[in-house]
């Protein structure tokens, strides 16, 4: 099969190796789509914690849909012809040398586990965020899902309450599905910041109360104009030094820096001078597969409903022999909502 790998020089390129073999509590997915995220850019940049040098050359994705098309003996959850979402490819042996994997689903074949297949204490992570999807989930659109478990899991570990004031920092995907969902959930003081006149259209679209174009307004001063205390929350969907020294200054006293944006580096400076006395700073860089799983009925409750619209998040569509460009495109900032490859 054919996968995509970043080397060790941050070089992409589409190989081939051989299909992942299953287990007796396995299924083997045909790989339909995967979208392509902000970690697989910081996975490329060489920047993502965990992932060393020798770790590299590696398989990227992790927001891959596909088709059950093999299920082991003692698979029950899964049958033939299903769609499922967050089909993962482990290592693999390739040539005599371990292909290692960043989760591996831009691959032409990955597998999922089935969790009534194992006893509770073995249960693989991932396997408690790899669901059958319903017929009425777009296959192509379904990428989204994932972002949208991910950030809703994120909003309940945060504890953001509808009576909570919240900065948004950001315009990408991540940023547009903080904003709808927040609303979906209630919080009625939702302010986004942005950097350009259409950011600031397209964040009012998703959901937000009032958005601060920071290239035209001051941020601090316009933001306690709203509120002179400060706000309870700011959150850096970017993962930047230069936010989260800012939004120190934005918060009330016991309020509290979210970031879930990954940033480039793994050390920063911020400088306290203009916080309250008593405030925190909270890193969820890596959400936990069950508590996705569990927001996983919710957002099909709410796509059903039509209160999310997947395409919306959608920028663009590119056929796997385009994945290359797609991913070009996508570092060079061409796009900037989701873009999904089709296989």
């Amino acid at each position: 099969m054919k996968t995509l790998i970043v080397s060790t020089n941050g070089k992409l390129d589409v190989i081939e190796i051989e299909k992942p073999e299953i287990t007796s509590k396995q299924a083997l997915i045909k790989t339909i789509c995967c979208g392509i995220c902000g970690t697989d850019a910081t996975i490329v940049n060489r920047t993502f914690k965990g992932f060393e040098e020798e770790h590299y050359p590696l398989m990227l994705g992790h927001e891959g849909v596909g088709e059950v098309v093999e299920i082991g003996e003692d698979v029950t959850s899964f049958q033939k012809g299903d769609i499922v979402i967050l089909p993962f490819t482990p290592p693999i042996d390739c040539q005599g040398q371990l292909l290692n994997s960043g989760w591996g689903s831009f691959s032409e074949y990955g597998i999922v586990d089935d969790i009534a297949a194992y006893d509770r204490n073995e249960i693989p992570e991932a396997a408690f965020a790899q669901k059958k999807l319903p017929d009425f989930v777009d296959k192509y659109e379904a990428p989204v899902l994932v972002t949208l478990r991910e950030v809703l899991s994120s909003i309940k570990y945060f504890n953001i309450q509808p009576t909570d004031a919240i900065i948004v920092y950001g315009s990408g995907p991540v940023a547009m599905t903080f904003v709808k969902l927040l609303n979906l959930l209630g919080v009625k003081e939702i302010t986004s910041i942005v950097r350009s006149e259409k950011k600031q259209a397209l964040m009012e679209e998703f959901g937000a109360s009032s958005v601060i174009n920071s290239s035209t307004t001051d941020i601090k001063e316009q933001v306690f104009k709203q509120h002179p205390s400060g706000v309870k929350f700011v959150l850096d969907a970017v993962g930047s030094e230069k936010i989260m020294n800012e939004a120190i200054g934005l918060l009330k006293d016991r309020g509290e820096i979210l970031c879930y944006g990954v940033p480039k580096v793994n050390s920063m400076l911020l400088n306290w001078d203009d916080a309250p006395y008593n405030w925190k700073l909270n890193f969820q860089q890596m959400p936990y597969k069950e508590e996705e799983g569990e927001c996983h009925e919710q957002i099909m409750d709410w796509v059903l409903e039509g209160k999310l619209k997947l395409r919306d998040f959608i920028s663009d569509f590119y056929s796997f022999e385009d994945i290359l460009t797609a991913f070009q495109d996508y570092l060079d900032g061409k796009t900037f909502k989701k873009v999904i490859v089709k296989y």
